[in-house]
C-alpha cells in the first residue's frame, strides 16, 4: 500500500511559471516606490509570500511608508500580465498522469487568480474541485502558516503525516513541515536562483528536484524507502 495518502501542489511556480511574471511587476512598482530591487532578489525574497505580506516585511525594513494603493496596482497589473503569459511547468502533465491517487492544490494566490491560470494553461481538470486559497480560509491564515496545507488534508481526511507537498518556496516549505507534511522541493521555474535548493533543503525539503517530470519517480523511491523500515 502507498505510503502517501495524498499529494498537495503549491501553484505558483510548481504548477505554473508565473512566481518570475509576479516579480517583475512587483519589483518595477517597489523600485519606483523608491525601494530599488531587482526581479532575481525579489524571487530570493519573497517568492511564496503574498504581496501585501511583502509590503509589510520591507516597510518593517526600511523606513519607506508604501501606498496602500500599491495592493490594488499590483493586482490588476499582474492578472493582466498572467492572463497574456503565464505558462505551465514544463513536464507537469506527464507528472500528473503518472502520480495516482488524491490531490489538491493549496496556495496563497485568490481564488479567481487560481481559476485563470490553471484554465488556461489546462491543468484546472486535473484538481478541480480540490482548489484550496489560503486567502479564503483569512488574510492572517497564508504560508508560512500551515492551515492551507492542514485544511486540504482535512478535504480528504488524511493524516498529515501521510501527506507528501510540492513546494518551490522556502515559506511554502516552512508551512508544509509545520503542518507535519513530507516536503519535496522544486526549483524548475523561471524565477529560480543559485542557492535555491540549499535554501528549500535547510527549510526542510527532504530532496529537491528540478525536473517536474522527476517528480512520480521521486514520490515512488520516498514510498520505497519508508516502506523497508
Amino acid at each position: 500500500m502507498s505510503s502517501f495518502e495524498l499529494t498537495l501542489f503549491d501553484c505558483d511556480g510548481v504548477l505554473v511559471d508565473s512566481e518570475i511574471i509576479a516579480a517583475k511587476v512587483e519589483s518595477k512598482l517597489l523600485t519606483e516606490a523608491g525601494y530599488p530591487i531587482s526581479v532575481e532578489e525579489m524571487g530570493e525574497r519573497f517568492a511564496g509570500m503574498t504581496w501585501k505580506n511583502i509590503l509589510l516585511s520591507i516597510e518593517k525594513e526600511v523606513d519607506i511608508p508604501l501606498s496602500a494603493s500599491l495592493i490594488d496596482k499590483s493586482e490588476q497589473l499582474l492578472d493582466q500580465r498572467l492572463a497574456r503569459e503565464v505558462k505551465a511547468i514544463d513536464g507537469i502533465q506527464f507528472a500528473l498522469s503518472r502520480i495516482k491517487g488524491p490531490r489538491c492544490i493549496c496556495s496563497n494566490s485568490s481564488s479567481h487568480r487560481l481559476d485563470m491560470m490553471l484554465s488556461k494553461v489546462g491543468l484546472k481538470e486535473h484538481f478541480a474541485p480540490h482548489i484550496y486559497s489560503a486567502k479564503d480560509l483569512g488574510a492572517d491564515r497564508v504560508k508560512p502558516k500551515p492551515d492551507i496545507f492542514l485544511h486540504g488534508a482535512k478535504q480528504f481526511n488524511v493524516s498529515p503525516s501521510r501527506c507528501v507537498v510540492v513546494e518551490d518556496s522556502v515559506h511554502g516549505v516552512h508551512a508544509a513541515r509545520e503542518a507535519g507534511m513530507r516536503v519535496i522541493g522544486f526549483t524548475g521555474a523561471s524565477h529560480t536562483y543559485p542557492s535555491h535548493a540549499d535554501k528549500l533543503t535547510d527549510a526542510g525539503a527532504e530532496t529537491v528536484i528540478a525536473r517536474m517530470s522527476d517528480l512520480p519517480g521521486v514520490i515512488a523511491a520516498m514510498e520505497e524507502w519508508e516502506g523497508a523500515f
